[in-house]
């Protein structure tokens, strides 16, 4: 039997088990029957003792292993739970998520509980790490994706800031990672869209001067075609460089070959203008054409500048110039004329030297080369389109002149008219005009006098004399100027000795009696230089100039053009001579003053 104070019964008989023994098959239960069979068998007390202590060992032997097993179980879950607890706080480190706190900080007596409570939260951490290492690696594929199109894939990408050597996944480096993923993005977008203007600029540039583009932008970089699909757009500094280079070599060749079309173009129109070519002729052209009024920038037709719109351009001019040498003879007679058209517009002589027969004459003899002649002429007109332009001021001061000097002539000869007070139709419009002219007339000496002064002015400024149809025009004006003045003084004359005569006309009435002129029936004709103008009054019509009795003929410079200086002489000295009214008998003292200055006997006299 066993010992009450052996090591056995007290394990048995103080063990937790001692009560789910007793539950079934007690221990004391079993060690009775036992003992009895042991005694049935005859067993010794001694060999009672050895087994007793035989099957005490072999429970102390059950106990220590079950002991160490349960040590192990216990050292492993103790090691799981630890490593759990090490790698959630791993986790925890690199996702910086520092607001989870860990079940196992709790006081727990279980590791088994600690284990499951570890667990769920070390694989949801796991879950996060895996999400955050995706999001990290798509970050950075896309930095170096972008890095590697800026650079050009040249140089490695300068992305060490960006490493996970240091597994911090926290958002913190995440945000850090999307803050340098979108300034890449903005970089990238601004370089798209400035090599994006460049290939247009250049595309444009090539249509002008009709260039292979998709050539042009393959020298540049072959990614740069918009058919190359497979790679992407190439915008590193290169690429920007090779750009910039292309566009201005473009613009260089644009404005060598704009200067060299304008020149061209330049050439054709004045070989147009010889040759007086059709208008469809030039339409041919019109694209060509219209480079000379448009600025560098200006120029975007495509082909425009291309080397075929170039070459038909100069093929033109030497077509033109071929047919030109032919007819260079025509075309000098033709610059000639038009030399002398507008010499005779501005009444300016035109150069004797390339007059039409001598001109002619030089050509026919060979002695002349006509291109030197034609480019003389072509000289001389731009001299006097030149002149033209410096006497614009005086000429229209003189046509204002020549208007008032036809304004008084109308009004002598209106004057003249008995009938001009008669109530006929369209008589007040000649009254008005009458009134009109009158005032015009009396601004005639300012006008000579200013024009005077202006052309001197001129003179001085140009160094050489103003010349109207080949007479000095200060010339013509201060003989106008003496003519008129002899005129008045002629007038005042008149006036004097009429009075003389109308004296002696009535004395010699009264001492031998009055008896009717036989030219008073001529007062009821039509007067001289008069005509119906359709509405019952009359018109005067151009005067006649007289180089003969009357008063003085007023010289204008229309009077001065086409004639001789020794008829000019003649006219003034016939024009001037005296009038000898004291031999005029008394009826030819009325005609003659009716028809030389009938404005006294119906009017008051005006000048």
């Amino acid at each position: 039997m066993l010992a009450i104070g052996s090591p056995l019964a007290t394990s048995v008989l103080g063990s937790p088990l001692a009560t789910s023994v007793r539950t079934s098959t007690s221990w004391n239960a079993l060690l009775r029957e036992l003992q009895q069979i042991w005694s049935d068998i005859g067993e010794s007390e001694a060999d009672k003792d050895r087994m007793l202590l035989e099957l005490e060992r072999e429970c102390l032997e059950v106990y220590r292993r079950k002991v160490e097993e349960a040590a192990n179980a216990k050292a492993r879950l103790h090691q799981s739970v630890a490593a759990k607890e090490a790698e959630v706080a791993t986790l925890m480190a690199a996702l910086g998520d520092l607001n989870v706190h860990s079940p196992t900080e709790k006081k727990m007596a279980s590791l088994k509980e600690k284990l499951a409570s570890v667990s769920p939260l070390l694989e949801d951490l796991r879950m996060k790490r895996e999400e955050r290492i995706k999001q990290f690696a798509d970050i950075k594929t896309q930095i170096e994706k972008i890095s590697g199109e800026i650079s050009g894939y040249n140089y490695p990408n300068d992305i060490n800031s960006l490493t996970l050597e240091d597994q911090d996944l926290s958002l913190r480096r995440l945000t850090e990672f999307q803050t340098h993923l979108q300034t890449l993005q903005k970089d990238k977008s601004d370089r798209l869209r400035k090599v994006l203007e460049y290939v247009n600029e250049v595309h444009l540039l090539c249509g002008v001067l009709g260039l292979d583009f998709s050539q042009t932008v393959s020298d540049v970089h072959p990614s740069l075609q918009k058919a190359n699909q497979e790679q992407s757009t190439n915008i590193s500094n290169g690429t920007f460089e090779g750009l910039e280079q292309t566009i201005n070599k473009l613009k260089t060749e644009r404005r060598i070959r704009i200067q060299k079309l304008r020149d061209i173009v330049a050439a054709l129109f004045e070989l147009w203008n010889l040759m007086d070519s059709p208008q469809a002729e030039k339409n041919v052209f019109s694209r060509a054409t219209s480079v000379l009024k448009l600025s560098e920038a200006e120029v975007t037709e495509p082909g425009v500048l291309s080397t075929e719109m170039i070459a038909q351009a100069s093929a033109e001019v030497e077509k033109l110039t071929k047919l030109k040498a032919s007819r260079m003879k025509e075309l000098v007679m033709k610059r000639r004329s038009e030399l002398e058209e507008i010499c005779r517009m501005t009444h300016i002589e035109p150069d004797a030297s390339t007059a039409a027969e001598k001109s002619n004459a030089l050509i026919d003899s060979g002695l002349v080369d006509p291109s030197e002649l034609l480019a003389n002429i072509e000289a001389q007109i731009t001299k006097a389109k030149d002149e033209v332009l410096s006497r614009k001021e005086i000429m229209d001061r003189i046509d204002r002149w020549l208007s008032a000097c036809e304004e008084e002539n109308w009004l002598e000869d209106y004057n003249q008219d008995q009938n001009r007070y008669n109530a006929g139709r369209g008589a007040h419009i000649n009254l008005k005009r009458a009134e009109k002219a009158r005032i015009t007339i009396s601004k005639i000496p300012a006008m000579v006098d200013n024009l005077i002064n202006r052309t001197l002015a001129w003179e001085e400024e140009k160094k050489m004399l103003f010349l109207y149809d080949g007479v000095r025009l200060v010339s013509i004006l201060e003989d106008y100027k003496l003519t008129r003045k002899q005129r008045e003084e002629e007038k005042k004359r008149f006036r004097d000795q009429k009075k003389i005569q109308d004296l002696l006309l009535t004395e010699r009435e009264a001492m031998y009696g009055s008896k009717p002129s036989p030219r008073k029936s001529n007062s009821f004709r039509k007067p001289n230089g008069y005509r119906a103008n359709g509405n019952g009054s009359m018109t005067p019509t151009p005067r006649r100039n007289s180089v003969g009795g009357g008063t003085p003929e007023l010289l204008t410079p229309r009077s001065y053009s086409g004639r001789q200086n020794g008829y000019f002489k003649e006219m003034r000295r016939l024009s001037t001579a005296p009038l000898n009214f004291v031999a005029i008998s008394k009826e030819d003292t009325v005609s003659t003053y009716t028809s030389v200055c009938g404005s006294e006997l119906g009017s008051p006299p005006h000048s």
